[in-house]
């Protein structure tokens, strides 16, 4: 996989502008120069956390014995779960935080930014791709890096798009990664059975 298209994917899982209204919640009550600070702290934890699976990713599949197939089918799985949540949002709280309390690792930097979907994601694509690692960390930057812009430019995107234009863009996103997470599927599945 070329560092376009895994930074693309990386991207899209992110969904850094499906992400934009929790964010705003998130940091509303927080003074404007505070607001700052908290979210590049939270995107540099998130950073962290993708480099670390990402270098580290082999050792841990090695540690649960778990094969790069099943890895690929769960992936698939997983990311096909994220995209049809994206397509069909649910209403309700998604931040587990009380009203007031300042993001502290848990829920912007973990599950928004890196959540699960990113970290299986960069776990198959270490397994799948062990010599290109520097080209794997070049897409994690490159996703990151776009995530990083949306979310410090957050109340730009969100005049600019307005609240159906952050939808519409969220659902074809998912749609997007709808057809990512069914080939990775299928590709486990093949590789499974030894086509």
């Amino acid at each position: 996989m070329d560092i376009l298209s895994a930074a693309t994917m990386l991207f899209l899982i992110m969904d850094p502008l499906g992400n934009l209204p929790i964010v705003l919640s998130i940091l509303k009550h927080l003074d404007p120069k505070r607001r700052r600070i908290v979210l590049v702290r939270e995107l540099f934890f998130a950073l962290a956390i993708l480099l670390l699976f990402l270098f580290a990713g082999q050792s841990i599949l090695s540690f649960l014995h778990v094969e790069p197939e099943t890895l690929s089918i769960s992936g698939g799985i997983i990311l096909f779960i994220i995209a049809i949540r994206m397509i069909f949002p649910q209403t309700g709280s998604v931040t587990g935080l009380a009203a007031g309390e300042e993001p502290f690792f848990v829920p912007m930097a973990i599950p928004m930014i890196a959540g699960p979907s990113v970290i299986a994601s960069l776990l198959l694509l270490s397994t799948q791709n062990p010599d290109q690692l520097l080209e794997l960390s070049g897409a994690v930057m490159i996703a990151w890096g776009t995530t990083f812009f949306i979310l410090m430019f957050y109340n730009f995107f969100h005049k600019m798009l307005g609240e159906r234009g952050l939808k519409a863009i969220e659902r074809l996103m998912g749609l997007l990664l709808v057809m990512i997470s069914t080939q990775m599927f299928l590709n486990g599945v093949k590789s499974y059975l030894g086509g």
